[in-house]
């Protein structure tokens, strides 16, 4: 199967895929086991529900809720504990909604976690963010774009609403000469005079589709000598230098991306179980098989090894589980 982020011929490599047979009643009795009585069989509860797609662990819940007429989720959190229960809780919850939750405890309390923002809003396509505003609405009543207006500021707001308007270009289709008129106008705006245009990166960064962006980064490598990862760091700081970053990086090449995000998310003393919960519940269905080569190549271990070393107990052996190493 093909995704946003990489090009159309490219198939991609899921560590979760649909099981084949699927029974969800056999699997809501396994569950509904696993948890009666004194004590939990969190095995029982990893082998059901690490090997099912989001949408097979939703027909699981409706057909608990219709044998034994109880809320899967709510007897997962009165079993489960810490980071083992935010774990499978994640994998339980629709796609869209999960994200609309990341994003809604990203902006709001104290403080704004900024790397939620852009590891979701710059790396996902139209459709996907969509239904993330709609879910978003759904659940809290408020605007996504309104809620980012208002916990963000400069440039790093315009970004954030210009992809979360959805409107990039996703046709796919490729002019060399616009892509080098890009490519000149961003060398324009930015290295080749005092000061920096942000709104010609925000524009052209924004909405020019996902093949045609690659050219245009080919072209711009080709007239400045330099690669635009480097423009965009000499130009620009903080929170839009992460940002348009990350757009140009999840372009050229969205599994080593991820693999970063991962990397980051386990590499300094503890480890930041939200964002590693997070790529892995949403990447495991669509490219985790790329994501653990990328992750191999750039860091000299597996993410496995890095798991293993990171975290401890169910938690572990369900991350594991979810990237195809249990």
């Amino acid at each position: 199967m093909s995704y946003p982020g990489y090009p159309p011929y490219q198939q991609t490599s899921p560590t979760v895929v649909p099981a084949d047979p699927f029974n969800p009643c056999e699997d809501a009795e396994i569950l509904r086991k696993a948890m009666k009585g004194f004590g939990t069989d969190e095995k029982a509860i990893i082998n059901v529900l690490a090997r099912r797609t989001n949408e097979q662990r939703l027909e699981i819940a409706v057909q608990f809720k219709t044998l034994y007429g109880k809320d899967l989720i709510s007897d997962l959190k009165s079993e489960l504990t810490g980071n083992f229960e935010n774990l499978v809780v994640a994998m339980m919850t629709p796609l869209p909604q999960f994200y609309a939750q990341e994003l809604h405890d990203a902006i709001s309390g104290l403080g704004t976690d900024e790397t939620v923002l852009i590891d979701v809003l710059c790396t996902l396509s139209n459709a996907e963010i969509r239904s993330i505003t709609e879910a978003y609405h759904n659940i809290y009543y408020q605007n996504l774009e309104s809620d980012l207006k208002g916990d963000t500021g400069g440039h790093f707001k315009r970004l954030m609403v210009s992809l979360c308007t959805a409107g990039r270009d996703e046709s796919m289709m490729t002019n060399p000469h616009e892509a080098a008129a890009d490519a000149e106008a961003l060398f324009s705006a930015g290295e080749d005079r005092f000061g920096t245009d942000e709104s010609t990166f925000n524009m052209i960064l924004c909405q020019r589709n996902q093949a045609q962006l690659r050219l245009i980064f080919d072209e711009y490598e080709r007239l400045a000598g330099n690669d635009i990862e480097d423009a965009i760091k000499s130009e620009f700081s903080g929170d839009i230098e992460d940002g348009l970053l990350a757009v140009v990086r999840s372009i050229k090449n969205q599994a080593a991306y991820f693999a970063k995000c991962l990397h980051k998310s386990v590499e300094n003393l503890g480890t930041n179980d939200r964002d590693l919960i997070r790529l892995v519940v949403t990447r495991s269905e669509i490219d985790m098989g790329e994501i653990k080569g990328e992750y191999a190549a750039k860091y000299g271990e597996s993410l496995a090894d890095a798991i293993e070393g990171d975290c401890s107990g169910d938690y572990k052996k369900c991350l594991l589980a979810l990237i195809g190493e249990s």
